[in-house]
């Protein structure tokens, strides 16, 4: 793609229906292409935008759930409808290639209708109902039902390493709508014209099913005070956030300090270790380690679902693994990273992890300015129970073989680990007691599971978790994916002794 580009930003946000310029802008910093101005945001427009989302929470909180479907499968539409353009301002902003993009717009229109298609059944409110026993001793019982009811205005905070599924439309916006609550959106910096495009889609959408227009508002990145304004807003119930440990836990410390404080559902990342067993690397060694190269380098390694971590037993089939992994990584060339700070903060963590006591170099590159390479280094189990650093992500395609002593040592490991978001097993039928071992190790570690896999690829679909305990997320309880996402912005209330004609249509 060369400099000439159909698409033409108008640079503001989208505050309840209406277009609004800032008093001041921020140049976007594309991969290639054109840069265009956008407006910076500001807590006045945050303000306006969760009073807006407020007073919307008075008609889309009590919708049917027939209508807040039909609105979501029209956004879905509406964003299919602006496919060609949204591919080609991706592309230009993110460097990310067309077919990345094109699958990741399928996949944000499909958790749309997904998650229309999961509330048009009704089961995500949990109804239930205990009958009155008046006649019961020595007290009666009352009539109570319960059901999960819309908690107000969320926040959503856009994120870097997916412009589309889990940015303006993404999980978090489609989760909130599908509860019933209206969204302000912090756009993310690193991608501002697909963020447009995809605003006038559910801008669109919402005109086309006569919704109330501050069911949505798009505020534009640009200062921290945004951001701040935006968690610690009265009118805000909740926020999702997907992006780095430092900033999620800012802003959960913030969510923390309100007067009233609320929930944080941030996904702050993992290095998503995988346990390669015995059996499995005697039988597959070189190929388990072709299939690890492929998911470490998919995308730059720009996942958070991205193995970066590989725990294997010392002897010659380490040495095998070790060296067919140098083989599948050496021709890959650079790719280029989503933002600069990105790509320096690779390179940062390329740095802190070679500069390790115990830390040896086995596949170095070189890489600069937006560009990544794959880097391949090793340890022993001790090294890494000894340092705690070596567990903390890098993001981007680096990988680590930790070579432990034996299988108890392998169990240490696992037992050293933080909250993932996954955790694999690659293994054969003989290494069966070794993983029945570690699984109950494993379940408190990680959100999923999986055996003989890469944990790149996350499906959406109902029985998909994307979360884990604290830094994967910062709730433990829920995902950001699959439909029990949509949990996330739910309460529940118990009704006692209630008439129909003062009970909610769910």
């Amino acid at each position: 793609m060369g400099d000439e580009m159909t698409f033409a930003p108008h640079g503001k946000h989208l505050v309840a229906g209406e277009w609004v310029a800032g008093d001041t802008t921020f140049r976007s910093e594309p991969a290639h292409g054109p840069a265009f101005d956008y407006s910076v945001g500001t807590p006045a427009l945050v303000d306006r935008a969760c009073a807006a989302a407020e007073e919307a929470f008075w008609s889309y909180g009590y919708s049917s759930r027939e209508s807040r479907a039909a609105f979501l499968n029209a956004i879905a539409d509406e964003i299919e409808a602006r496919g060609a353009l949204i591919t080609e301002i991706g592309t230009s902003e993110t460097g990310l290639p067309a077919a990345r993009l094109e699958g990741e717009r399928g996949r944000t229109t499909g958790q749309l209708r997904l998650f229309a298609s999961h509330i048009l059944q009704g089961d995500y409110l949990d109804r239930r109902h205990d009958e009155a026993l008046p006649d019961r001793a020595p007290l009666p019982r009352p009539d109570l039902k319960m059901v999960q009811r819309p908690i107000g205005p969320v926040a959503v905070f856009g994120a870097s390493n997916f412009p589309l599924a889990f940015s303006t439309a993404g999980g978090d916006t489609a989760s909130a709508l599908a509860a019933g609550c209206p969204v302000v959106v912090k756009g993310h910096s690193a991608h501002p014209g697909t963020s447009e495009i995809v605003a006038e889609a559910i801008n669109a959408a919402i005109a086309r099913c006569d919704v109330h227009p501050g069911v949505f508002s798009l505020i534009q990145g640009g200062k921290r005070d945004v951001g701040t304004a935006l968690v610690q807003h009265p009118l805000i119930n909740a926020v999702g956030f997907t992006g780095s440990l430092g900033g999620g836990r800012a802003l959960f410390d913030l969510c923390a300090q309100r007067e009233t404080p609320i929930p944080f559902f941030g996904e702050l990342g993992s290095v998503n270790p995988m346990f390669m067993l015995p059996e499995a690397m005697s039988a597959r060694a070189e190929a388990m380690a072709a299939g690890w190269a492929g998911s470490l380098t998919m995308g730059a390694g720009q996942f958070c679902t991205n193995p970066g971590i590989a725990v294997v037993i010392d002897g010659p089939e380490a040495d095998a693994f070790a060296a067919a992994a140098v083989a599948a990584l050496e021709p890959i060339g650079a790719q280029t990273m989503l933002t600069d700070g990105i790509a320096a903060a690779y390179r940062a963590g390329r740095d802190r992890v070679a500069g390790s006591q115990g830390v040896q170099e086995v596949l170095t590159s070189m890489c600069d300015l937006r560009n990544a390479t794959p880097y391949l280094y090793v340890t022993t189990g001790a090294e890494w129970l000894a340092n705690e650093a070596l567990g903390e992500e890098v993001f981007g395609p680096l990988g680590l073989i930790v070579r432990v002593a034996d299988k108890d040592e392998m169990r240490k490991i696992a037992a050293s680990l933080q909250g993932q978001l996954t955790c694999t097993l690659h293994m054969d039928d003989a290494d069966t007691a070794l993983a029945q071992s570690l699984m109950p190790v494993l379940e408190r570690k990680a959100g999923r599971i999986l055996v003989n896999g890469f944990p790149t690829g996350v499906e959406v679909c109902d029985a998909m978790v994307h979360g884990g305990p604290y830094p994967a997320s910062t709730n433990f309880g829920h995902t950001s994916v699959g439909t029990l996402a949509i949990r996330r912005f739910l309460r529940p209330v118990c009704y006692q002794n209630m008439p129909d004609s003062l009970m909610s249509e769910a």
